[in-house]
């Protein structure tokens, strides 16, 4: 089988993991829609690949870091996809964010052609991947994972094996909705804080070094005071992670009702259009209901 690595998907995440693959000394092969991102890989050392089905018959593993399951769907399975060209003991790693259930029918579509796939979705921001920092989450196959390992290891420093094909999905699902609660719960209680004659800059600076405190609040909050509502995760997109979780609940009947409760205020959020906005828009509900803005006051220039 080809020691070539295929990488496909060259976006704000991928371009850098791709990179450090390279950096790794790993051959490697390249895929895009934007000939733009391709170029800048391959002026690095990698090679273009001409379309999919020459990246599959190149490439033993093959990582995808794509922006949603159903792209995903249409580059493992599509007419022009990797399946037609792809043969026994080739592994897909794939990176991209999009839900267990999804996971393992695409394991299970693969299968029978001998084909491997482990989910691994990832976890860190921009800085973090560019050094290779990232936390990975993998599910699937144990000999599968144990093989991808040091390709895995060129990508991230923090690789935790969750057992079967799924459960890297899983607890990305999970760890996201922990973060999307902690988001909400920011924009309910900030409004009210300022309602109440509390200032939002000391407000938010002693709940961070407060038991209230967490990654949520931190991020968002002082991007909320500079009414900054672009960088981050879309609401939207933090909403399927809440939908996926619940679809998965309700297949197994299990009780959820602090996400429940925190889809509402996305869902209120988006009814009024903030939807491709961050996390930290929701807080526009709450400023609406109360009459209220949160932001920073101004700081004053320095006296000559």
């Amino acid at each position: 089988m080809a020691q070539k690595v295929g990488f496909i998907g060259l976006g704000q995440m991928g371009k850098w993991m791709a990179l450090n693959v390279l950096k790794a000394g790993f051959p490697l092969m390249v895929h895009d829609i934007r000939p733009e991102a391709v170029a800048e890989l391959t002026e690095q050392g990698a090679e273009a690949a001409g379309d999919l089905g020459e990246l599959a018959r190149s490439c033993g593993q093959i990582i995808l870091s794509l922006p949603d399951a159903e792209v995903v769907r249409s580059v493992l399975l599509g007419e022009q996809g990797l399946e037609p060209s792809l043969s026994t003991g080739q592994l897909i790693i794939d990176c991209s964010t999009t839900n267990s259930l999804f996971a393992q029918e695409m394991a299970k579509r693969l299968r029978p052609k001998g084909v491997t796939v482990l989910d691994a979705p990832i976890s860190g921001m921009q800085e973090k991947v560019r050094e290779g920092r990232l936390t990975i989450m993998i599910g699937g196959e144990e000999a599968a994972y144990e093989a991808a390992r040091p390709l895995l290891a060129a990508m991230g420093n923090h690789l935790v094996y969750l057992g079967g094909t799924g459960n890297g999905q899983l607890a990305k699902t999970l760890n996201n909705v922990l973060f999307d609660i902690s988001c909400a719960a920011m924009a309910e209680i900030l409004p009210v804080a300022v309602k109440m004659g509390i200032p939002a800059r000391e407000f938010c600076s002693l709940v961070s070094r407060s038991s209230g405190q967490s990654y949520g609040f931190d991020f968002f909050a002082p991007l909320t005071l500079e009414r900054n509502f672009s960088v981050g995760y879309s609401l939207d997109n933090a909403y399927k992670d809440m939908a996926n979780l619940l679809e998965l609940a309700t297949l197994h009947h299990i009780p959820l009702p602090v996400t429940s409760g925190t889809m509402h205020t996305y869902q209120l959020a988006q009814a009024l259009g903030h939807g491709a906005e961050n996390k930290g828009a929701m807080i526009k509900v709450w400023e609406q209901v109360l009459g209220v803005r949160v932001e920073a006051p101004p700081t004053a220039a320095p006296q000559e």
